[in-house]
């Protein structure tokens, strides 16, 4: 391999018999924008069959990197232990093998790719008779611009895709923060790397016409002719799309080029959005728990918190760990019904309410009865929630803690000599009744003891029919962890969720543990 790697693409798969069919059309959607050609194509499909078919009983990612010289193809896979090499490839391969990695392990091949400096394929510049290869081409590339939603990814996936195809190069430019005009190129591909370089600095020096903001414009530097087509989507200028090519283009590749454009110009503009959501739903995430991790005297505690789905949706999953009144400690973990700013918003009511009403000295049971009449005001913008509230004193020896379950999976308490016990009544889950009260629950922690509170993104975990708290699960679980730290609890219990099933979890995840020096 004589280069870094100047494109990587990548496409992650759950497990099941589609997963394989799945890979194998990413790849040739993949070596289509690549334009590898046919028996580069068939090897590379050959190839992902083989290694999917060994991988699809658990999720796994697909990543296939251009070098220039040669593509390669890596099948990475969590979690799995295996370390046998398996078959040998069934295609021609420069190396192939495999590595672990983080508890990742990655099979890896390379194909060599035929010369392809200064080409254009003349089946995509001659005449319109090759109107289905065209369709095709379309078709592939739609497909390759809607299978992102990175902004960094997409200019990347535009100069692929033309390149080389309809140009023997091409420079995508993203208008700058302030909307006021180009400054670089945010990505370049050119069919021969050695000219990137080269091509970076003819552009420097090149001015983009005011005209090309609007309608697709010809330009020249030196030798070559340039194609600038504006990337516009829904009335506002994100980018510019400029190709490069020695000869005149003919009318049919500037017509495709500027569906391609169009089409470039939603992807971005997609990409654009669900990054400033995902962005503003992080720092929303972020304000609905502990700023910081405290120190809290006599306490070693740990937590695992991993909202699921995509970042575009705010977890309804909350905990908190905080100083009241005293000496006392509070602690919180919650599961708000749904997801999104409405869970959010009653997520941030229940953080807040719990905060003030502790340090003003509200006992962990009053506190549940203020929260619950808050909620109920709130109306229809009212969510049901699930939530486990204690307070935590320092005692003789040990930790004594209050604690109330409004409708909250059982806390559960390992003792030193391993003993697990469910320690909480279950009461009344919070935003069902006006009138509700509740009851405190007193418990000794001694040195070394541990209490486990978990929300049901642990408890529900589903693998076919079972769940993993059925039959006692989760506390047969914590009976494992005899002389665990906090931590090492809590990510124990993460483990086995994972493990549980092989599909992702679909439900939030929170895990706290306390344990009493």
């Amino acid at each position: 391999m004589t280069a870094p790697s100047r494109a990587v693409l990548a496409a992650t798969f759950a497990p099941g018999e589609a997963a394989v069919s799945a890979a194998q059309r990413f790849t040739h959607e993949v070596m289509t924008a690549w334009a590898t050609g046919a028996a580069v194509q068939a090897d590379a499909d050959s190839l992902v069959r083989l290694l999917a078919s060994g991988a699809c009983h658990s999720p796994f990612e697909i990543v296939w990197g251009h070098y220039g010289d040669a593509v390669r193809v890596e099948l990475r896979q969590k979690g799995s232990t295996e370390a046998k090499l398996g078959e040998e490839p069934p295609v021609p391969v420069e190396e192939w093998g495999m590595t672990f990695s983080h508890q990742t392990r990655v099979q890896w091949a390379t194909l060599a790719l035929p010369h392809t400096a200064g080409r254009v394929a003349a089946e995509w510049t001659q005449a319109s008779s090759r109107e289905p290869l065209w369709l095709g081409f379309l078709a592939d590339a739609s497909d390759l611009l809607a299978g992102t939603l990175d902004p960094d990814m997409v200019p990347a996936i535009i100069a692929q895709i033309v390149v080389p195809r309809l140009s023997t190069w091409c420079a995508v430019y993203t208008v700058n923060g302030g909307g006021d005009g180009y400054s670089r190129p945010a990505y370049l591909w050119h069919t021969d790397e050695g000219m990137i370089d080269d091509l970076r600095e003819q552009l420097q020096g090149f001015t983009i016409p005011s005209r090309a903001e609007q309608v697709p414009a010809f330009a020249q530097i030196g030798d070559t002719q340039v194609l600038m087509v504006p990337l516009v989507a829904r009335g506002r200028t994100l980018g510019l799309m400029c190709l490069g090519h020695a000869d005149r283009f003919p009318d049919d590749v500037v017509h495709f080029a500027q569906d391609i454009g169009r089409r470039a110009a939603f992807a971005m503009d997609n990409a654009r959005l669900y990054y400033q959501q995902a962005a503003a739903n992080r720092a929303l995430q972020r304000s609905l728990l502990p700023p910081a991790d405290p120190d809290v005297p006599l306490l070693d505690y740990g937590v695992v918190y991993e909202p699921a789905g995509e970042t575009n949706e705010v977890g309804g999953d909350f905990y908190d760990l905080f100083s009241a009144a005293g000496e006392s400690w509070r602690f919180a973990i919650g599961d708000v019904c749904g997801t999104g700013p409405e869970a959010a918003a009653v997520t941030g009511l229940a953080r807040h309410t719990l905060r003030l009403l502790a340090r003003e000295g509200y006992g962990v049971a009053a506190v549940l009865g203020r929260l619950n009449q808050a909620i109920m005001e709130e109306g229809e913008r009212a969510r049901f929630l699930t939530l486990l509230h204690g307070e935590i004193s320092p005692a003789s020896g040990g930790l004594d803690v209050k604690l109330v379950s409004a409708g909250h999976p059982d806390a559960l308490c390992l003792r030193r000599d391993g003993r697990v016990e469910a320690v909480t009544t279950p009461q009344s889950l919070l935003g069902v009744f006006d009138e509700v009260s509740f009851e405190a629950d007193v418990i000794r922690l001694d040195a070394g003891d541990l209490l486990l509170a978990v929300t049901d993104g642990v408890t529900e975990r589903r693998s076919g029919g079972r769940l993993l708290d059925d039959d006692g699960g989760l506390a047969a679980l914590l009976a494992e962890c005899k002389g665990l730290s906090a931590q090492a609890v809590a990510e124990r219990v993460r483990r086995a969720v994972q493990e549980f099933a092989p599909e992702p979890s679909a439900d939030d995840l929170a895990i706290l543990v306390l344990r009493a020096r």
